[in-house]
């Protein structure tokens, strides 16, 4: 099934979302928060595959549990400090009555948000790190026409491999119209970059392949940990995101949704999952577009499929963006201050 970029090419393509970001950069700080609000709630699941995951109501997105849809997510840097920031989403939404009710007035609501960190915390001075006030800022921020990309939100202080990493997003839309879109903070122990031609591990247009003498300059960081002050003694890690659709689903296809876009980080990111990454992302479908056929009927697994497919691509893009997106900070360099020649 062919597909085409959404009007935006951003998460924010999906009927039913709003992203909103809060951040500090500054001589103390480097770190945000994310959050993709979905007021009218979404049905949602996770798949968690780094050994070393910080997160926030996972247990509730679980196929067999009772709560099928959450009213945001949130992304944030700080580890699990970090985590905080979720209450200042869940006031945002309290305030205004979005979430499950569960007494006779329309302000008796408990907005579920479910949450996941990076780990950022030397990109700023120990004790400086998102609390609830970012989250209800970014809520306070977040629109249906949100697209910055790189230092931006959680993806502030992120680092991936020996460069900046940052916030990434990507959308397309299938020939039946179905709208797939995803939002990615790319911060991993692993690569996006091959060291051996200097380009991304996935095709991507609009970059030629690097002068031989800025890739061999490349491969001698090789190995090397990048903080904001000098070298650290242990990586910046953790890719967390977003996948979502306008598609009606069920929450066990939600799952399947959440562990296709999981491929497409091991696409992006090499090696992807390992036990200091803590690679979570989240799956959403807000409704607001058609419905599967019902499983077992005819077309229900091919369609299924197909959006599952999308879903590995757009991820794999934002990480991409994500990176190419990202500029300096302090002795942090971005890919394309260590690969000038890159751009066609």
């Amino acid at each position: 099934m062919g597909t085409r970029p959404g009007e935006l090419d951003a998460i924010v393509d999906v009927g039913g979302l709003r992203v909103g970001h809060q951040q500090r950069l500054d001589a103390r700080w480097a770190s945000g928060t994310t959050v993709v609000l979905a007021p009218d709630g979404a049905t949602a699941a996770v798949d968690v595959r780094g050994g070393g995951p910080g997160t926030r109501e996972t247990d509730v997105l679980e196929p067999s549990h009772l709560v099928q849809q959450v009213q945001a997510v949130v992304l944030t840097g700080g580890s699990a400090y970090g985590l905080a920031a979720a209450d200042g989403v869940m006031r945002w939404l309290g305030e205004r009555g979005h979430g499950v009710r569960v007494g006779a007035d329309p302000s008796h609501v408990v907005p579920v948000v479910p949450g996941a960190v990076i780990f950022d915390l030397p990109m700023s001075d120990w004790g400086n790190r998102p609390d609830a006030e970012f989250g209800y800022r970014a809520c306070e921020n977040a629109s249906g026409s949100e697209i910055r990309q790189g230092n931006v939100g959680a993806g502030t202080g992120a680092v991936v491999g020996t460069v900046k990493g940052g916030i990434g997003t990507a959308s397309a839309v299938l020939d039946d119209g179905t709208t797939v879109g995803a939002l990615m903070v790319v911060n991993a122990s692993g690569s996006a970059i091959d060291p051996d031609t200097g380009l991304p591990w996935i095709p991507t247009p609009g970059l030629r392949a690097p002068d031989p003498a800025e890739v061999e300059a490349a491969r001698r960081l090789a190995g090397k940990r990048p903080g904001r002050h000098g070298p650290i003694d242990r990586p910046l890690n953790t890719t967390i995101g977003v996948v979502a659709t306008d598609l009606r689903l069920a929450k066990p296809e939600c799952q399947r949704l959440a562990v296709a876009a999981q491929d497409g980080l091991a696409r992006a990111i090499r090696p992807a999952h390992a036990l200091v990454d803590g690679d979570t992302v989240f799956a959403l479908a807000t409704g607001t577009g058609a419905a599967l056929p019902a499983p077992g009927e005819p077309g229900w697994s091919t369609r299924l499929d197909a959006v599952c497919a999308v879903a590995a691509e757009v991820a794999a893009q934002a990480i991409v963006r994500g990176v190419l997106a990202a500029d300096p900070v302090d002795e942090v360099t971005s890919y394309t201050r260590l690969y000038p020649s890159v751009r066609e």
